[in-house]
């Protein structure tokens, strides 16, 4: 099932590295299911990390799961899909920028 159009308009779905979701997993007991899950509940804040994409662009999530988790995902889009980098739990700093900007 691809995200909600209005934020990611011509992407059919999610890419996956096997070593990128191990990591997600061993790290941050974050599984896919939970990490997809953050594209499809509102409110959802991205924005492009500049730092981190001179190959390519690289965008920062911030979300939260069917069960109110609230994550942070790095992700690129490739050709038509949504490839997920890293997946974590929103750190306190994270965490206050959401609210701030759940709140505007």
């Amino acid at each position: 099932m691809p995200p909600p159009p209005e934020y990611f308009e011509g992407i059919t779905g999610f890419q996956w590295d096997e070593g990128n979701s191990d990591k997600n997993w061993r790290r941050h007991q974050v599984n896919r299911a939970e990490a997809e899950q953050v594209f499809f509940n509102l409110p959802l804040v991205v924005v492009e990390d500049k730092q981190h994409s001179s190959g390519e662009q690289r965008y920062f999530a911030l979300g939260r799961t069917d069960a109110d988790r609230k994550l942070m995902i790095v992700f690129t889009l490739r050709n038509d899909l949504l490839r997920v980098i890293s997946a974590r739990t929103m750190s306190r700093r994270e965490r206050s920028a959401y609210a701030k900007a759940v709140e505007a």
